[in-house]
């Protein structure tokens, strides 16, 4: 008899057959049968599912301190908005659903019909689960559990999807690393840090760096700083 169920023995958990395809693995993320815990992404045909707990230390307090710097940035300009944990991003020329730590979507984005929120409920059709399209930046915090995919499986997805900037951060180690990346030729390049570790960001138009002191309590305490280029007056003397 044919297994209709599919299990993936690390994890126990059992995937339908209909999912190890892009579109019914994007209809059974919708689904009741869904996990409501772990993230679970469709990477090119491959399903990798990660159900480890988040280090505080390495991973929920950088994560936590790239998004409040990176929300305050996003809402004092009204660019657009700032999305943290199980946020969906949905890419059908990349065939990627994945789950990015951050997600930032800008409001020319979405005017524009480069981005836009999708909905897989016919009974509310309000409820608002999936972002499709090439969002404008994806941020992750690497584990120990995810350097492969964070490094290198991911960054290689978003580039085909066409995202334009990919921020990576791994606090695991002794030094702290904080790296910008844009699409160039639908590769990411690095940028080039400038005097002091800033790192540029196109998409924002400021530059940024990651940093941390020691805390009593967590071993550190991380903040994401920024410095914006002095404005320029239009106005003759």
């Amino acid at each position: 008899m044919a297994r209709r169920h599919p299990v993936l023995s690390d994890d126990n958990l059992e995937v339908p057959v209909s999912a190890l395809g892009f579109q019914g693995f994007r209809e059974w993320v919708q689904s009741d049968s869904f996990p409501d815990t772990g993230r679970i992404d469709f990477l090119a045909g491959e399903i990798e599912v990660g159900m480890s707990p988040e280090d505080i230390r390495t991973h929920g307090l950088v994560k936590s301190a790239l998004a409040l710097g990176l929300g305050v940035f996003l809402d004092e300009r009204g660019l657009g908005w700032l999305f943290i944990d199980r946020t969906r991003v949905a890419s059908p020329h990349a065939q990627l659903s994945a789950e990015p730590d951050l997600v930032v979507v800008f409001r020319d984005a979405l005017a524009a019909g480069r981005v836009s929120f999708r909905s897989w409920s016919k009974a509310h059709p309000e409820r608002l689960t999936e972002i499709e399209g090439a969002v404008d930046l994806v941020a992750e915090v690497v584990s120990d559990s995810s350097v492969q995919k964070d490094t290198r499986t991911l960054p290689a997805l978003y580039a085909r999807a066409g995202i334009p900037e990919l921020w990576i951060a791994d606090a695991r180690g002794r030094n702290l690393r904080f790296r910008i990346h844009t699409l160039q030729d639908g590769v990411y390049a690095p940028v080039e840090a400038s005097a002091g570790g800033w790192l540029r960001s196109p998409g924002l138009g400021a530059d940024f760096r990651l940093v941390r002191q020691p805390d009593p309590f967590t071993g550190w305490r991380y903040r994401l700083e920024r410095r914006e280029p002095p404005l320029v007056s239009s106005m003759l003397p």
